[in-house]
């Protein structure tokens, strides 16, 4: 009997799935044949299909109207996309289409607002959540923000000493401002507190000392924020539960707080037997802020989510062409792409982050368990476990096979390009891959076109001094 890769995934997961299917015995991606992009494009390249970002906004923001709705919830939800995730002018101008609201994080994040605005993609009325530290320039340029306009600009604080900053660069100017609070991390944490945030236990009486009854202070928001994510775990709701305490303790003492802002987490398919129920988790969300409100009698605050991951990770691949197969011993054997998996899934180097890993083509041929490995002099250039199965399985085929067997990463779309320096310097000099944009016209006909080429040695060389 002849155990085919497609037996092997057909047997193991529900396939055909959502974005994964097989046309001519060789994997498509919501609707899109590879093997088309490959001839196209040649290989490796990295493409982000725009109109997945859109599905993304809909289906989290239908689920938590629905939500308030089923629970006659009296708050909005607000959906802000943070720019940090993939800062990419295609990404972020797909996402406005969705009307969402913005997260920033850093100083030049903020000339990122302002070139939107001159561009007419946002106006003044757009919700801007500033996270992260705030350094002086990072708070002027928030303040510049609201002199020229810019009416719901709501800055979080993420330690005591930024109030004082602010107090001191905003003059009298009222400011609109939120608190952060710090988490306990999950036991096999390497520290027992976020450093983000205030420590739970001070911000009441940060808030009462420094805070109330200040005319240039507006608090709106309580931000909270679980670092592993939205998951049905006694860990996150004990975390929670105790940010909901907080927010009412707080909410007792000070009419302006109406915001309740659950940062990100939401997560995304990372192999092909994911299973996650958004519907229920944001049922639940929804329903435990109600509940803890009216126990108190108080009003349901408005719900923000700073969805990045789960706006754009779903929407980018990476592929690659298997160059050469090493046997080095009796049970390993090696699949060697055309590039670096350090430079260009940097998440599968740095902290074990697991994608969707599938073959293209030679679907009808048996499978073989393999290491892949990039060109790059590293050793810790490899992948060589799935989230699922702890192993990477793939079609076996003869050296002499005149189609070389290519390989997609897909579900990359989430940082990679941040982390890796698109653009910049990498490891063995070794450039960043051609970078493709897939999009749909009005009558969903497929639009695609490179972005930008792959990038060449004369541009590493300018950077690094050699050429003027």
């Amino acid at each position: 009997m002849k155990n085919t890769y497609f037996d092997l995934i057909e047997q193991s997961y529900y396939f055909p799935q959502e974005g994964f299917d097989l046309r001519d015995g060789s994997l498509t991606f919501h609707g899109i044949s590879l093997k088309y992009l490959i001839k196209k494009y040649g290989t490796p390249f990295r493409f982000i299909y725009l109109p997945k970002i859109g599905d993304q906004i809909k289906k989290a923001r239908n689920l938590f109207n629905k939500a308030i709705k089923k629970s006659n919830y009296k708050g909005n939800y607000y959906y802000c996309y943070c720019t940090k995730c993939n800062h990419f002018s295609h990404v972020i101008n797909e996402a406005l289409k969705q009307n969402v609201n913005l997260e920033t994080s850093s100083a030049y994040d903020i000339d990122l607002i302002l070139s939107l605005f001159r561009d007419k993609k946002i106006d003044k009325n757009r919700v801007i959540v500033h996270n992260g530290y705030k350094t002086d320039e990072y708070l002027a340029k928030i303040l510049n923000l609201q002199e020229i306009g810019f009416k719901n600009n709501i800055v979080v604080l993420d330690s005591i000493n930024e109030l004082k900053r602010i107090e001191k660069l905003a003059g009298g100017v009222k400011v609109k401002i939120g608190i952060r609070m710090a988490i306990n991390e999950e036991s096999q944490s390497s520290y027992y507190t976020s450093r983000l945030g205030i420590r739970h236990n001070d911000i009441l009486k940060f808030y009462l000392e420094n805070i109330k009854d200040k005319e240039n202070l507006e608090f709106k928001m309580l931000h909270f924020f679980v670092d592993s994510g939205i998951k049905d775990s006694l860990y996150y709701w004990g975390e929670f539960q105790k940010a909901m305490k907080l927010y009412v303790d707080l909410k007792k003492q000070c009419t302006s707080l109406d915001s309740f802002n659950l940062g990100g987490g939401f997560p995304i398919r990372n192999h092909l037997g994911f299973e996650y129920n958004y519907e229920y988790m944001i049922n639940e969300i929804v329903a435990a802020i109600k509940d803890a409100c009216a126990v108190e009698k108080l009003k349901e605050p408005d719900i923000y989510t700073e969805f990045g991951k789960y706006t754009v990770g779903e929407s980018g691949a990476i592929i690659f062409e298997v160059l050469e197969q090493k046997q080095q011993n009796d049970t390993e054997s090696w699949y060697i792409v055309n590039n670096s998996l350090m430079n260009t899934i940097p998440d599968a180097w740095s902290i074990f982050e697991k994608f969707i890993l599938l073959p293209i083509n030679k679907w009808n041929n048996e499978y073989k368990r393999v290491n892949i490995g990039g060109i790059s002099c590293d050793h810790s250039d490899y992948y060589n476990s799935e989230d699922l199965n702890q192993e990477v399985l793939l079609p076996a085929y003869p050296e002499e096979d005149e189609e070389p067997l290519y390989l997609g990463f897909f579900h990359t779309g989430a940082y990679q390009d941040a982390i890796s320096g698109y653009g910049g310097i990498k490891h063995c000099l070794i450039p960043s891959p051609k970078h493709v944009i897939i999009d749909r016209d009005d009558k969903g006909n497929i639009v695609d076109y490179v972005y930008r080429n792959e990038q060449s040695a004369k541009d590493m060389f300018k950077i690094l001094g050699y050429e003027k």
